[in-house]
């Protein structure tokens, strides 16, 4: 069953056009071709990325968070209590106030002492912010080598500039070595996301996310054994021309730095805009929709690898929507940072506490106007 199963999954009628098989692609005369089992070594590469990415955070990240004065605050410990720890873990973190007055007779504890229990307790689970500035850290200094090596990948070939050449030839395109590192490097990567997932800050987005990371590494797998690597090449890269954008406003947001973060936030908006909502859909789905069915009829894998880009499609325009939307409040003023005093180290303690003392800074001044929650 489990060979009829595994002939059948590897079908050329799923995954190569008409009248083509897997013996086409197989190696000859000195031209290397793409090969599903290529993709075995990005599962050990991922363990060593997450590796690297131990020693970056510990060696890199962190001594430049601390020029930057961003350290490790003392929090103060909510005092172990087993009836609102209990209410905490099962029932909800923040209690309505029928609930808070069931609580305080069940604990002993007043109303405002339970209150701030429960405040103390939320701040506990929260990231602190040098954990935030050792993530973006990462994967802005990924982000950005992966860009530049993506663009020394693809800026030499024809297929850059004209895209109907993309399909000259397909699938009887050999592949390079700059290919195959740029792939490989790429989904290793995407692989370390999704292991780490479960230990990195949790986002607003945290399930969009997941749905990202799973259908990437679906798309770069299926881009690389069905041999759609020019167009591969391509929507990879344009996918890191703003990532490193975003993330390195995470961290001059995280060191205070407003204006900066502010200014590198509208960029990244432009950029964002104009390479996931003008030149994915109407360039790069154009050349994966329209171009292959002026060689070939459609196939199975012609509509997977395009409906997972519809996929992806769908997720840039959601987070386009709130991007446009922060970017908005920057511009008419309605809010002064990426995030609020409540995802900072001090979280509710810090709002709640008041004064000029307890506000975090911003190249240098207080936050005196800081209401909106974003995810970071």
């Amino acid at each position: 069953m489990l060979q009829t199963l595994y002939d059948y999954f590897w079908w050329e009628r799923l995954w190569l056009p008409v009248n083509l098989t897997w013996a086409d692609l197989e190696d000859r005369d000195g031209r290397v071709y793409a090969k599903a089992s290529d993709l075995y070594i990005t599962l050990p590469l991922a363990l060593l990325f997450l590796i690297v990415r131990y020693f970056f955070e510990l060696y890199v990240a962190t001594p430049l968070a601390a020029l930057l004065n961003i350290k490790e605050k003392t929090r103060l410990r909510a005092p172990p209590n087993a009836t609102l720890e209990h209410f905490y873990l099962t029932s909800g973190k923040q209690p309505k106030q029928v609930e808070v007055e069931l609580l305080s007779r069940q604990s002993g504890l007043s109303g405002r002492q339970v209150e701030r229990w429960f405040r103390r307790r939320r701040n506990q689970d929260r990231p602190s912010l040098l954990k935030k500035f050792r993530e973006a850290s990462w994967r802005f200094t990924f982000y950005l080598i992966a860009f530049i090596a993506g663009m020394a990948v693809i800026v030499d070939k024809p297929w850059f500039y004209d895209m109907k050449k993309v399909w000259e030839g397909y699938p009887i395109q050999s592949t390079v070595p700059s290919q195959y590192w740029y792939y490989m490097i790429e989904l290793s990567f995407y692989w370390s996301l999704l292991f780490s997932i479960a230990s990195d800050v949790k986002r607003k987005d945290f399930k969009e996310q997941i749905i990202h990371h799973v259908a990437t590494i679906i798309l770069i797998s299926f881009s690389w054994f069905a041999n759609y690597i020019r167009a591969g090449t391509l929507i990879m890269a344009l996918h890191d021309s703003s990532d490193y954008l975003l993330e390195s406003a995470k961290m001059f947001n995280y060191a205070g730095w407003k204006n900066t973060c502010n200014n590198i936030f509208i960029i990244f908006a432009i950029v964002f805009i104009i390479t996931r909502l003008v030149i994915l859909p109407f360039w790069i789905l154009h050349c994966t929709l329209v171009y292959p069915l002026e060689l070939y009829p459609a196939f199975f894998g012609y509509y997977f690898f395009n409906s997972m880009m519809g996929v992806l499609q769908l997720l840039h325009i959601f987070w386009a929507y709130l991007i446009l939307r922060m970017a908005h409040k920057f511009i008419t003023g309605k809010v002064k940072a990426l995030s609020k005093p409540s995802e900072n180290s001090e979280g509710e303690e810090a709002a709640a506490g008041g004064g000029a003392k307890s506000r975090p800074l911003a190249n240098g001044h207080p936050i005196l106007n800081n209401h909106h929650r974003k995810n970071d």
